[in-house]
């Protein structure tokens, strides 16, 4: 089996338990840097993919709720963890465990470290209605 897959049923892709989907982004959320796997699970070239916003990936089913509260962890405690619901290019969708780190550099210059894996499924199924409901109330 290949290490990214879809569900036939829906328009779900998958990714196997073992990868690690990375990304950075300088302070205003551009795109620097991309591994293999997030490309090809977003669907996207590197080329496509450096130099975007990162909410190229933000799928409409996230509240943006949840994205303040990425960026309020990440200012005050340097760190935020996540169940997302990312957006790919062909309007598939996947799931990721994402944790956002904030990085600085010797020179003072800020950018942010994006390290997702696999969410628990729990987790998805949990988010699924919460999300819905935040979503309702914009």
């Amino acid at each position: 089996m290949s290490d990214i897959y879809k569900d036939d049923q829906s328009e779900e892709w998958y990714f196997s338990r073992d990868s690690y989907v990375l990304s950075e982004t300088d302070d205003k959320g551009i795109i620097l840097y991309a591994n293999d796997i997030f490309c090809r699970l977003a669907g996207y070239t590197l080329e496509e993919l450096i130099g975007e916003p990162h909410n190229i990936v933000r799928h409409p089913d996230m509240p943006r709720i949840a994205f303040k509260g990425l960026w309020d962890d990440i200012q005050t405690k340097g760190f935020w963890r996540g169940t997302v619901k990312n957006l790919r290019k062909d309007r598939g969708y996947y799931w990721v465990d994402a944790t956002a780190l904030r990085k600085v550099h010797l020179d003072g210059r800020v950018t942010y470290l994006s390290i997702r894996r696999v969410p628990d499924r729990a987790a998805v199924e949990a988010c699924i209605p919460l999300y819905a409901e935040l979503k309702a109330q914009e």
